[in-house]
């Protein structure tokens, strides 16, 4: 048995090695870090300017967080509503706004929300540069999941044309 499952792991080695130059890269964008400071800064401004007490959160391709800021008065859970709305954006590579109208009717994909840190509520935009997803941001805290999504799009918009 030992020796099969050596065998078969040389076997995967070897498709691998034939499928994929080890010089080959995959290529990728970053956001840099000012630049999410300065998206979830303006999110969070966009919807005080409007009297929402709102969280933003940025997060990379990977889900991980780039940047966030809880506004003042903002509540608790918006720190994990935000997050939530930037994991789902970014994860299914699509706004939440959207992901909520396919969670709905006929091959609904609510179920999927049974999945950690998933959540089919506006708020989550998705960052692209050309057809590459790049990022995330999620905002929670105002009075509607429409309001939080058009905070969320002033963020983006804020840093949109230095995105490369």
């Amino acid at each position: 048995m030992k020796h099969a499952y050596k065998v078969l792991l040389v076997a995967a080695g070897s498709l691998i090695c034939a499928s994929t130059s080890w010089a080959d890269t995959l290529p990728t964008h970053r956001i840099p870090a000012a630049l999410a400071v300065e998206a979830v800064s303006e999110t969070v401004a966009a919807c005080a300017k409007q009297g929402y007490r709102e969280t933003a959160v940025m997060l990379d391709a990977d889900g991980a967080v780039i940047a966030a800021l809880r506004g003042d008065g903002a509540g608790i859970h918006t720190l994990d509503s935000a997050h939530d709305k930037a994991y789902t954006a970014v994860s299914f590579k699509n706004d939440t706004l959207q992901l909520a109208e396919r969670a709905k009717g006929e091959n609904s994909i609510a179920p999927l929300a049974k999945l950690p840190h998933v959540m089919f509520f506006g708020g989550g935009v998705v960052i692209k540069l050309g057809d590459e997803v790049i990022g995330s941001i999620g905002a929670s805290g105002a009075p509607g999941a429409n309001l939080d999504d058009g905070c969320a799009h002033a963020g983006l918009e804020k840093i949109r044309d230095q995105l490369k």
